[in-house]
């Protein structure tokens, strides 16, 4: 089978003067794109390199593949770049891994999806949204302590951009403690990131993540516990300079090491987002544990696969399975899900 990799490149040059260090965070690298092509010619396939953007509209049409294997995060900041490459390949008739344009603008509006997760049953962080303003904030933040009260949302929350995924714009400074770091904290993310700002309850509790993978009925994968080395589990928060900096910040334990009814809790709601998003063949889901009762966070229907920095792959292996296994559940769901001969 001939198998096209669709795929967002990280850039060589770093994000320009005034932008954040993390722009480009969500892009892989093309260390990524070799190790996932290397498992499909591992069995027995042509695989090609499609690219993103202009370039892959440019290669589908020129000579459009059996399938495409897709993890191509789109640039830009619009809700709808993630479902560029499957809408494509479902208006030129073209199988395609991984979940339909809906279920992949859905999920990476933080808020729309916490929204819709609450009516399949899952339990949420009470929190909510402030759009930018027009133009450049050139206030004194005196209006931000009054919304809080407003909206019975006691510190400490956090604060992160709703359009963004790989822990952009998420920093230990997104835990906002004070009243007086409330206002610089939103609008710092407003500056950097130019989206709406989801503001949470901070929930102090056990961070962990769930893969899931197939269709018809979908499996978990596995339950991740992230548990930190220096922080106390309570204003433990898994930014990214944890992410960057894990082998120092945190331990990766899996399978979880929560009471049962507590995993089965989690399992249960991960299944019942995944299955009312509509999602298909993987996706990795957040939680945060308080008191036994899991909060969904956010799901990732295009997680990240980079063998060597991705918690998919993290999890995958600490529950047994190679990055071979991984990827090859991926592609093997796709393939049964679209009727393909391989």
């Amino acid at each position: 089978m001939r198998i096209g990799i669709a795929c967002t490149l990280k850039p060589a040059a770093p994000p320009p003067a005034g932008a954040p260090d993390d722009l480009h965070e969500e892009f892989d690298s093309p260390a990524t794109v070799s190790a996932v092509a290397g498992v499909l010619r591992k069995r027995g396939h042509t695989v090609l390199e499609l690219g993103d953007g202009r370039a892959f509209l440019e290669a589908v049409l020129k000579n459009p593949p059996d399938l495409v294997f897709n993890f191509a995060e789109g640039a830009g900041v619009s809700r709808s770049r993630e479902s560029r490459v499957p809408a494509v390949c479902e208006m030129l008739g073209i199988p395609c891994t991984g979940s339909d344009p809906t279920a992949l603008g859905l999920a990476l509006d933080k808020d729309t999806t916490r929204r819709l997760a609450e009516s399949f049953g899952a339990t949420v962080p009470k929190g909510i949204v402030l759009a930018p303003p027009p133009g450049p904030y050139d206030g004194d933040f005196a209006e931000f302590p009054p919304i809080l009260e407003e909206a019975g949302l006691p510190l400490p929350v956090i604060a992160k951009p709703t359009l963004e995924g790989s822990s952009k714009g998420i920093r230990n400074k997104c835990v906002v403690r004070t009243a007086a770091d409330f206002g610089p904290t939103v609008v710092e993310l407003w500056n950097h990131y130019q989206q709406p700002v989801l503001v949470e309850e901070f929930v102090a509790g056990d961070e962990v993540t769930i893969g899931i993978t197939g269709n018809d009925p979908p499996q978990p994968l596995g339950i991740m516990q992230m548990i930190p080395k220096q922080t106390p589990v309570a204003e433990f928060v898994y930014s990214l300079e944890v992410k960057r900096n894990w082998h120092e910040a945190v331990e990766y334990v899996a399978p979880a090491k929560l009471p049962g009814a507590v995993l089965h809790a989690i399992e249960a709601d991960a299944l019942a987002v995944y299955t009312g998003l509509g999602c298909r063949d993987v996706a990795r889901l957040d939680f945060r544990v308080r008191d036994g009762v899991p909060y969904f966070l956010e799901i990732n229907p295009l997680p990240g696969l980079n063998p060597e920095s991705s918690d998919l792959c993290y999890l995958a292996y600490r529950v047994g399975l190679s990055y071979e296994d991984l990827i090859g559940l991926i592609l093997d769901a796709a393939v049964a899900r679209c009727g393909l001969q391989v």
